[in-house]
């Protein structure tokens, strides 16, 4: 019987491993956008590495822009439970250093999805008045691209007050490897836009 429950546990283990998977991508941008802010204004190479098992990732996210005006390095956790998700970022500047206390800041998002609706939440633990809640709406295939528009309201680093702000107003569109989105920030009266690749 031991050897029955044994077997049972590698042929488990061996399936898991199975559907286990590794990505290794890059994405090539005009400029980095992040939240209703311009990161770098310049051209940006953004790498990522991640390991999923069953409904669990684990990995790497960067951007480095052309002109070395900003670097980031991103270490992350996520939980895919179908139409709910939650993600776990640690968020290091542009001189990272691992061991240094307070050198990064680590971000708890939940998200969920149904149909063609989006929302995500979520707030800085290191600092707990950093919220940022997102909404997207699908609108289906426009031509040959996948269109959405996103709506994103912050306070603190997102506001010039601290306050909560209306700090994107979007229009996406994707395309194959190509993606690309035009934002407004109204809190802040600037408008945006990028076009990218993934490889």
């Amino acid at each position: 019987m031991r050897k029955i429950i044994l077997s049972a546990v590698l042929l488990t283990g061996l399936a898991a491993q199975a559907f286990a998977e590794v990505n290794v991508s890059a994405d090539v941008v005009s400029r980095y956008l992040w939240r209703g802010a311009d990161y770098g204004n310049a051209m940006a190479v953004q790498p990522s590495i991640s390991y999923t098992s069953g409904s669990v990732t684990v990995g790497y996210w960067g951007s480095q822009a052309l002109n070395g005006a900003f670097n980031e390095t991103d270490l992350y956790v996520g939980i895919d439970l179908g139409s709910f998700a939650l993600t776990i970022t640690d968020y290091t500047d542009t001189a990272p250093d691992l061991f240094k206390v307070g050198d990064a800041d680590i971000e708890v998002m939940a998200s969920f999805s149904a149909g063609d609706i989006s929302v995500a939440a979520a707030i800085m633990a290191t600092n707990d008045t950093d919220l940022w809640v997102e909404l997207g709406y699908g609108l289906g295939e426009i031509g040959d691209a996948d269109v959405s528009v996103s709506l994103g309201v912050g306070n603190e680093q997102y506001s010039s007050n601290g306050d909560p702000k209306l700090a994107l107003l979007g229009i996406n569109a994707s395309s194959g490897d190509y993606f690309a989105s035009y934002q407004i920030n109204v809190e802040r009266k600037a408008n945006m836009a990028f076009i990218g690749k993934s490889f």
